[in-house]
């Protein structure tokens, strides 16, 4: 008896991936496309599938090494659901590959908003098929951004950092959809968190890696001095990527999640920070009114008996303390 040919929007995209993973991508662009018009021609309102469905397709192009299909396939998913993580890289690395370095770097960027520890969460593997993580993740390989970063410095100059479009801000909402992951995602990603802080803590970063994260530290210092937090996280990210050992760059961090209210974030920033240099005293204050406002006031307070311990006199850190001990009281 025939198999039986698969007849719903659902079953064409299970054998898609099934079709991706034994390597048949042109096969499974084919059911991927069957599975777009059947979906289409239903008439039914669900951007989210139909999303999943062109970038599962783009990653077929991809594979195939047709980049401006691959790109047009990640635009579509992206219109329907806004900063998808797959289409943004996936549409990157066809950026690149047509040394497009300016579109590529962007979408990179815009990934780094929706998740900076994106190195892990992406680590990859090709076995779980199209719908698991991409199997390759530039962000991975400082190789790849110092590539580029060459590449649009040649185009550019020195100045070429001022000379790009703004990056898409990455609204809340987009950053908590990746929250939501099903469990067995979350399983996966703490594993790679894991792997990936080992493998971050024991590479050395080059001195020139150390100049870049310098200058990309003091980028969004100044736009901190402008107000302008969201933007001046985005130069933070970037400066860790190249040298994660510089204290100040989390407990600055630290302070643009603060002024955005993201407390959480915070707390680990200034934790981070504190474990490169125990005596950061804006980590402690820093975490301190983090602290408090999550309604945690003994882990509060005790960040600044600690602080107090370094500097005796600090008027700030003397004031917050007298405002967390009523709320003790």
């Amino acid at each position: 008896m025939a198999p039986k040919l698969p007849d719903s929007v659902e079953e064409l995209r299970a054998a898609g991936n099934l079709s991706f993973r034994n390597g048949q991508f042109a096969e499974a662009a084919t059911l991927y496309s069957r599975a777009l018009r059947m979906l289409q021609a239903q008439g039914s309102s669900d951007p989210e599938k139909e999303s999943v469905l062109y970038s599962n397709r783009a990653a077929c192009h991809l594979k195939d090494g047709n980049c401006i299909d691959c790109i047009k396939d990640c635009t579509s998913a992206l219109a329907l659901v806004p900063f998808g993580m797959k289409p943004l890289l996936r549409r990157a690395s066809a950026y690149e590959a047509l040394e497009k370095y300016t579109l590529a770097y962007m979408d990179y960027l815009t990934v780094l908003q929706i998740d900076d520890s994106v190195t892990s969460a992406l680590e990859g593997s090709s076995r779980g098929g199209i719908s698991s993580r991409p199997s390759w993740n530039p962000l991975c390989d400082p190789a790849c951004l110092s590539r580029m970063t060459r590449a649009l410095m040649d185009s550019f100059g020195p100045e070429w950092r001022q000379k790009l479009p703004s990056v898409p801000l990455v609204p809340v909402s987009a950053q908590k959809r990746w929250e939501c992951s099903p469990s067995g995602y979350r399983k996966e990603t703490a594993k790679s968190k894991s792997k990936e802080a080992t493998a971050t803590k024991s590479r050395v970063p080059s001195a020139g890696d150390v100049e870049r994260a310098r200058v990309l530290k003091e980028e969004g210092n100044e736009l901190v001095k402008k107000g302008n937090h969201k933007q001046a996280i985005e130069k933070y990210n970037e400066s860790l990527w190249f040298s994660n050992l510089e204290s100040a760059t989390y407990s600055n961090r630290a302070l643009c999640h603060l002024v955005l209210k993201q407390y959480k974030e915070a707390v680990k920033d200034c934790t981070e920070a504190l474990r490169l240099d125990g005596k950061n005293v804006k980590a402690f204050y820093r975490r301190a009114q983090a602290y408090k406002a999550l309604k945690d006031y003994k882990a509060s307070f005790a960040d600044i008996n600690n602080l107090l311990q370094i500097e005796p006199r600090n008027g700030p850190a003397q004031k917050l303390r007298q405002e967390v001990n009523q709320s003790l009281n």
